[in-house]
């Protein structure tokens, strides 16, 4: 299989045992990155959380400072002059009662939802749809504002979310091969650094356990926490 051949000349050259610098992980990922698309350079930490327990939850949003090289489309509950402040802002889809029966009718065809406080009444009953899709906006993440311009503004231009799974995984893409490899370190820095910052009060003991760096379609390299250190 030819996917086999390339993922096999991909791994030529790493070992999975070794902890590589920042960036020099950041160089052999681009170097190995070897398909027609630009694939999205993509971070993966392990850190000791438990999601489960309300004192270990882990999830907020990250300024990239080179963006993330993926253009959303944004959707945003409000009327009247918020909806004009969205619209002007880039949003793609703004609305209230029209757009909920959109989304209700299964048209979810946005990466990120935005909502005005009071538009969360017709919002909530959208939990069904939106939650599971990570879509559903949260005061806490800056989605249920009253500045939805610049709600708007922030996702257009590199703003990442993360949230700890299960096993304690955070992972988000935060760029693309295309980038340069001084503006790729930069993001990682920024988005461990955001991590670093929002540590849950129940982490006991070491917090990031292991981190790793890829490509879309490209092998995953351990990194030096160290080198990463904000």
């Amino acid at each position: 299989m030819a996917i086999g051949k390339r993922l096999k000349k991909a791994y030529e050259g790493i070992d999975p045992t070794t902890l590589y610098d920042i960036a020099v992980a950041v160089k052999l990922v681009k170097e190995r990155a070897k398909t027609k698309f630009d694939e999205t350079v993509e971070i993966a930490m392990n850190l000791s959380v438990d999601p489960r327990k309300a004192d270990q939850n882990l999830r907020g949003t990250v300024m990239l400072p080179n963006g993330t090289g993926k253009v959303l489309r944004v959707a945003v509950f409000a009327r009247g002059d918020r909806a004009k402040e969205a619209e002007a802002a880039g949003a793609d889809i703004v609305g209230a009662e029209d757009l909920a029966e959109k989304i209700q009718a299964g048209e979810l065809n946005f990466d990120r939802c935005i909502a005005t406080p009071d538009m969360m009444a017709i919002v909530g009953r959208l939990g069904k749809v939106l939650g599971p899709r990570g879509l559903m906006p949260n005061p806490k993440l800056g989605t249920v504002t009253a500045n939805v311009a610049e709600a708007v503004r922030a996702a257009k231009g590199g703003q990442v979310e993360f949230r700890a799974e299960k096993a304690g995984i955070v992972h988000a893409g935060i760029g693309k091969v295309s980038f340069t490899e001084d503006a790729l370190v930069e993001n990682v820095r920024a988005f461990v650094g955001a991590i670093n910052r929002a540590k849950p009060t129940g982490v006991k003991g070491t917090y990031i356990k292991k981190v790793s760096l890829s490509s879309t379609m490209g092998p995953g390299l351990k990194l030096e926490i160290s080198s990463i250190a904000v």
